[in-house]
């Protein structure tokens, strides 16, 4: 059979996106395809009607925003480079034509909702300090944009953090929440002032050091949440409601004690997915809570994580809950998978939850229709596909094929299951072994370390795995504690990093190599990614058994990681065990680079050079120590890319990085 390439990681077509037409009858979701000749991304929107997918649009590459009406959909595309700093969005009939140009915000977008005919809100991004910069003319943009590009030499910030990871540098950027009105809508505020851009009417609703987290609409009411940023980064929110009709703030909860997520309305009651962090810290399961006048009602401790954390290398998690009737319908992780579950409240005003799906694998994103559910979906065999079902689970069928001509005629290695005791818990993981696996010859083999450390390994199509057992690695991976999925109790190492999870991944490459005495212990390599990098920093510190590792995004110094990275202020002293990030024996104490002399395992370095979630320094500190010491290793930087690199990076750019990983494994089991 034919092998999985390496190349191949730039054939992959990922569908996302996924919304259901007002009346329920279309389902329409985006197609994003690497192109290597401009080393980017094509996306392309589809829609599915009667279980059956077609491509919508050819001629522009743009997402789908929302649905205007039931058969028409509003499409989102960055702008002309004119045009910088803007979003053009688009309109096309579902029933045939081409996308034509719809409005042009003068801001770029984040999310847009509709709020009636003619009416949207949505959220953007603006600047603190010339907060109305969106009501200026063509011609005042553009000088303000030659002010802008006469200052492109230099970062000047006042505020921490001052980047964040995707987004680069955000001083004095905030997420602001706008009215958009076109000439014929109906309900709009009495004497409202605003701007006209184009043919809408645009006015901004929140102040302008407001930074908006997320947002609901039900009717005439907006809901969101969010604080005025100052100076240092905050995790607690507020919650206020606007009614469109009346022109009026309202503050629903307005003490900073809690962490908001999702908001939904369901009932008519608002409910906020929300956590006061004071049990297991910041990556605590938030629960529900209906929201009233300045308090919050618990109606749900969820046992589970209510989003998708299983993880892998080709599509991007998400999925959002969605409200049908009278539940609410969304993602939960367990163990190993992910589920869809029902919400629905009970007499007494608790949630109730029914699982709907429970089977293997890896759900990603989520629609429902009220006949139908949608979800994004892979199995070990499957490359990223959107499955429709009925609203009990069963039924559930393929509407894409989108990586069968790619996986047809491959080897694709089955996941084989080890089960295994270690500090107390029963823990599993899987391997993939190579075709035609032969006991009675030796292999090599490559540990794998999933990134979070609050994420999951699961049983689904992971590329670069399949790519090493294609080359005749034996791949191991497992989810260890502080992974995801079996409660906030297990996912719990603060002030434990590099101390039970190091046992753990050890006693786990003890029971795989008695599982197969074949593979031959003086050849297993490593690698991980982000805490999966951390720990293979860690790994190299603290034992010789691995002939080679690939330390990716990772972590060296958790005090310098505090002060550069862009949730380091919160996120690392919290996860280290420590008082705060001023506490600095107790962060060094859990950094590799502590411990790096004498550590001799020949080690590669992958990292970016816009990562702002594991900055590059933390993996050149950790190259430079140990070529300090004549040890083999190597670094190899990504300009112009994040901490998402093997997910979503230039397409070339993830080509060369699997390529180096490879590489290097392969010329140190030889």
């Amino acid at each position: 059979m034919k092998k999985i390439e390496i190349e191949d990681i730039t054939r992959y077509a990922v569908p996302g996106g996924l919304r259901y037409s007002p009346d329920g009858k279309i389902l329409a979701f985006d197609v994003k395809r690497p192109d290597t000749e401009k080393n980017a991304y094509r996306t392309d929107v589809f829609i599915a009607r009667g279980g059956a997918a077609r491509q919508l649009t050819y001629s522009i590459s743009a997402g789908a925003v929302l649905w205007d009406d039931e058969t028409h959909l509003i499409l989102s595309r960055e702008a002309d480079p004119e045009k910088k700093g803007m979003t053009q969005l688009f309109r096309i009939c579902v029933d045939g034509g081409e996308a034509e140009p719809w409005l042009d915000l003068p801001f770029p977008l984040a999310e847009m909702k509709k709020a009636g005919e003619g009416r949207y809100v949505a959220s953007g991004l603006i600047s603190e300090k010339e907060p109305d910069a969106y009501k200026l003319s063509a011609e005042e943009r553009k000088k303000k944009a030659e002010e802008k590009k006469a200052e492109a030499d230099y970062l000047v910030a006042d505020e921490t953090p001052f980047w964040f990871n995707g987004r680069g540098v955000t001083n004095g950027l905030r997420t602001a929440l706008f009215l958009i009105e076109l000439p014929a809508a109906p309900g709009a505020a009495s004497g409202a002032s605003g701007e006209t851009t184009g043919r809408a009417k645009i006015r901004r609703l929140t102040a302008p050091s407001f930074d908006t987290a997320c947002f609901a609409v039900d009717g005439d009411m907006v809901y969101y949440s969010g604080h005025s940023r100052t100076r240092r980064v905050t995790l607690y929110d507020k919650v206020y409601a606007y009614d469109l009709a009346a022109g009026k703030r309202e503050t629903l909860y307005g003490k900073s004690d809690h962490a908001f997520g999702e908001l939904f309305v369901l009932g008519g009651r608002l409910y906020a997915h929300a956590s006061d962090m004071k049990t297991y810290g910041v990556n605590e399961t938030m629960n529900i809570y209906a929201v009233e006048k300045n308090a919050l009602e618990l109606v749900y401790v969820p046992p589970f994580s209510l989003y998708n954390s299983v993880i892998g290398d080709i599509a991007e998690a998400s999925g959002r809950p969605c409200v049908v009737g009278d539940a609410c319908y969304t993602l939960a992780s367990v163990e190993d998978h992910t589920e869809i579950w029902k919400l629905t409240p009970g007499k007494d005003g608790s949630f109730l939850a029914k699982a709907v799906r429970t089977e293997a694998g890896m759900l990603c994103d989520l629609a429902v229709s009220g006949e139908k559910i949608a979800v994004v979906w892979q199995d070990w065999c499957h490359a990223p596909e959107v499955l429709e079902m009925e609203m009990d689970g069963a039924d559930a069928r393929q509407v894409t094929e989108l990586g069968k001509d790619l996986l047809e005629g491959r080897y694709i290695a089955e996941p084989h299951r080890i089960d295994y005791r270690s500090e107390g818990e029963d823990l599993h993981g899987w391997v993939l072994l190579p075709e035609n696996f032969d006991r009675r010859k030796k292999y090599p083999a490559v540990l794998d370390v999933h990134g979070g450390p609050r994420c999951i390994y699961g049983e689904i199509f992971f590329h670069e795995m399949q790519v090493w057992a294609a080359r005749g690695f034996v791949v191991m991976f497992t989810n260890i504690r502080g992974s995801d999925g079996r409660g906030d109790a297990f996912a719990d190492i603060r002030g434990e990093y590099g101390g039970v999870d190091f046992r753990n991944l050890m006693d786990f490459t003890d029971a795989v190599l008695a599982a197969y005495p074949n593979i031959d212990p003086a050849r297993v390599c490593e690698t991980g990614g982000s805490y999966g990098g951390f720990m293979t920093n860690w790994i190299i510190t603290h034992t010789d058994r691995f002939c080679a590792a690939a330390s990716q995004r990772s972590i060296s110094n958790w005090i310098s990681m505090s002060f550069i990275a862009d949730i380091g202020l919160y996120f690392d002293p919290d996860q280290c065990g420590a008082k705060d990030c001023f506490d600095f024996e107790k962060q060094w104490d859990h950094s590799p680079l502590k411990y790096v002399k004498g550590a001799k395992t020949p080690t590669l370095f992958i990292h970016s050079d816009e990562d702002y979630r594991c900055p590059v320094d933390q993996g050149m500190q950790m190259m430079n120590a140990l070529a300090a010491q004549n040890v083999e290793t190597r670094i190899v930087i990504f300009h112009g890319e994040n901490h998402e690199l093997s997910r979503s990076g230039k397409p070339l750019h993830r080509v060369r990085r699997l390529r180096e990983i490879t590489d290097w494994f392969i010329a140190h089991t030889r």
